[in-house]
């Protein structure tokens, strides 16, 4: 062999040797393994807390991070989420009302069906989540809602008795302002607070209101002639004559802010806000009762829904749609997990292995009223997509005089038809 031949050889020895694949790091193993999931949470009064939690998650799961983006209160949660859904870069873990959005998003969301949290949950909680014999999202909590009030405050007043008719509520409304109180936190900037809250509770009030709501979809009903509609527009009147100035310039935060220093009696809110009261007045004196509409208190109760349910992006990858139900799992089967939901969340769990007995003060007066059956649905999820907005637009109108009381009910069945 010459000698080129074998200087020729030597180098491809070498560098063959010095292709040689190097062993992994366990810490560049590490980072190779590291999968990062983004959460979509829409509800800004637990966005510290709900932090908090995914750390936790986070320390028993190193090679986990979670991205949490927090929506809501002014900002419209579905916005831009259509838009990143629709370029395929949407958050692994979001939410969804159910019933007739769940069928327009059906094609993003993974099926839940066998997931472990199933048997624990409320079965009346899973089924707008439930169609072609599939589930499709994790129920985030129950929640009820009506007008909460600081219970000192009323006392300060002379307000021995608490309002069950509208009459009723203005009688107070006038003792608390005599008492140099602000009776109502009107946080009317809020088209949803305006468009589900206010509106729910005249389709609540009607004798049937899933009937009804079926009547206005085939033409045989109206909003224009009904007397529950009439009946809620005289109990706004009397949230705008005795509420604090500037409505429509009052976002959420605002509005909280005004109930949570004590500067306003009453606010139309639910069990929801508890966190956000705790954090900034965490010894104040609430309590929570029904929305009178007119003089007869034939419904004594409150909402009580399901209004949120976790999915899962069916078009994340299969990694991390595993640990995104994992993720699910961990909140509702973990201690941790129920420990935020029911201390630092304050919510009414959907499932009936978690005990809510430290929720707080809203929550039980809730559960109370769901114990003696004292509680009327949300109807709004059988609404046409789309008038919920509508609805709060129109209000927004009257609020500004813009519109009076019959254009106004003309309005509101307009927007009922066109969303159709």
């Amino acid at each position: 062999m010459t000698k080129q031949i074998l200087h020729l050889c030597l180098i491809v020895s070498l560098s063959l040797s010095g292709c040689q694949t190097k062993p992994v790091s366990e810490e560049t193993q590490v980072k190779l393994d590291e999968l990062t999931l983004n959460i979509r949470n829409p509800k800004i009064e637990i966005a510290s807390q709900f932090e908090q939690m995914v750390h936790a998650y986070e320390k028993e799961n190193p090679n986990v991070h979670i991205e949490v983006h927090t929506v809501g209160g002014a900002m419209d949660d579905f916005s831009d989420l259509k838009a990143k859904i629709a370029a395929g870069k949407g958050p692994d873990i979001f939410t969804n009302p159910g019933y007739e959005n769940a069928k327009i998003w059906k094609d993003y969301l993974e099926d839940l069906s066998n997931q472990p949290w199933v048997d624990k949950a409320y079965k009346k909680a899973l089924s707008p989540m439930t169609f072609d014999d599939k589930l499709y999202g994790m129920p985030m909590n129950m929640e009820g809602y009506g007008f909460i009030y600081n219970k000192d405050l009323f006392h300060q007043a002379g307000i021995d008795d608490l309002p069950s008719t509208l009459t009723e509520l203005k009688k107070a409304a006038e003792k608390l302002q005599e008492a140099g109180i602000t009776p109502f936190a009107t946080g009317y900037y809020e088209k949803w607070k305006l468009g589900d809250h206010l509106m729910n509770i005249a389709f609540a009030q009607q004798r049937n209101p899933k009937t009804y709501i079926k009547s206005l979809n085939n033409g045989t009903e109206t909003i224009t002639n009904n007397q529950k509609f009439k009946d809620l527009i005289n109990l706004l009147d009397i949230t705008l004559e005795y509420g604090s100035d500037k409505p429509l310039a009052t976002d959420y935060n605002m509005e909280m802010n005004v109930f949570a220093s004590g500067k306003a009696a009453i606010i139309l809110q639910g069990n929801w806000v508890q966190p956000f009261i705790d954090q900034r007045s965490p010894h104040m004196n609430i309590g929570m009762l029904p929305i009178p509409i007119n003089d007869q208190p034939n419904n004594e109760a409150l909402i009580v829904n399901t209004p949120n349910y976790w999915v899962v992006n069916k078009q994340s990858t299969p990694e991390k749609k595993k640990e995104a139900k994992k993720f699910l799992n961990w909140m509702v089967a973990s201690e941790k997990g129920q420990l935020f939901m029911t201390e630092r969340f304050k919510f009414i769990p959907a499932f009936h292995h978690i005990q809510s007995d430290k929720s707080g003060p809203l929550a039980e007066e809730t559960i109370q009223y769901y114990k003696r059956g004292k509680t009327m649905s949300s109807n709004w999820f059988g609404f046409p997509v789309g008038v919920r907005e509508e609805f709060g637009s129109v209000t927004q109108q009257y609020i500004k005089k813009q519109l009076n009381r019959d254009q106004l009910l003309q309005e509101y069945q307009k927007s009922w038809e066109n969303a159709q």
